[in-house]
């Protein structure tokens, strides 16, 4: 094993060879819309990179000078465009509208609610209108408000005598019953509550959370369902759903 891995690197041609074929081969893959396929032939492609690196210093300790500059010119070219491409793809997704939402329809059958705009005060802290602050509920409800930007939320929710623990939120759109934001709309939207007592009192988000799917201008019908973790280990359980017209953030 360590003769051949000598042969390997001490020789120029091996490890460019098996670059090259790295390079072809993560070319190739772009062709299959198999995830698994293209990160194994990436993974190749930087062992690869990893072989040249070892190459070239395997070429200096030969005092194989040009041969050396070869390896590590071919390595640092392939980091600069690997670099190059990362960042024309991001511009370039940032770019692209978010067709997400265009082809969705907005059910006229049941109950869909608009989201309550915000006021923010001069240090740009989110107050809740005076209509919603001074109502009196009388049982469970949920509010959700528009935040400073579209796609952006805050919401209240008003319960009676319940344990410690913590409600999250979970968000479908309507039509296909597709989870929105379904990384981290769990955590961005949780909330630690406690009720002792028989009255209704209100929970307000400290901070905002993000809607991602769709775009500004393409309202769509999203259902926001209300889950409660208790501390004692009991299991999860919903507290309310409610249908709302949103809009996704623009990315």
């Amino acid at each position: 094993m360590k003769k051949y891995f000598s042969t390997f690197f001490y020789s120029f041609s091996k490890p460019v060879l098996f670059w090259i074929v790295s390079i072809f081969l993560m070319l190739l893959s772009s062709n299959f819309n198999n995830p698994l396929v293209i990160n194994i032939c990436f993974w190749i492609f930087c062992v690869g990179l990893l072989g040249l690196l070892i190459g070239a210093f395997f070429q200096l300790s030969q005092r194989k000078w040009l041969k050396a500059f070869i390896s590590l010119f071919l390595f640092g070219l392939s980091i600069f465009l690997l670099i190059v491409i990362a960042i024309v793809g991001t511009f370039i997704a940032d770019e692209r509208p978010d067709t997400w939402a265009k082809n969705l329809t907005i059910p006229k059958n049941i109950q869909i609610d608009n989201p309550v705009d915000l006021n923010f005060g001069s240090n740009f802290e989110s107050q809740r209108p005076d209509s919603i602050t001074n109502r009196v509920v009388t049982k469970t409800e949920f509010q959700l408000y528009n935040s400073f930007q579209r796609g952006i939320y805050e919401y209240d929710f008003w319960i009676g005598k319940i344990e410690s623990g913590t409600i999250y939120l979970k968000a479908y759109e309507i039509t296909h019953n597709e989870a929105l934001s379904a990384n981290d709309l769990s955590r961005t939207s949780s909330i630690q509550i406690y009720n002792s007592s028989d009255s209704i009192k209100k929970f307000s988000t400290k901070d905002d959370f993000t809607i991602y799917e769709g775009d500004w201008g393409d309202p769509y019908a999203a259902r926001f369902e209300v889950w409660f973790k208790p501390d004692n280990g009991k299991p999860e359980r919903k507290l309310f759903s409610k249908n709302y017209k949103i809009e996704g953030w623009m990315r």
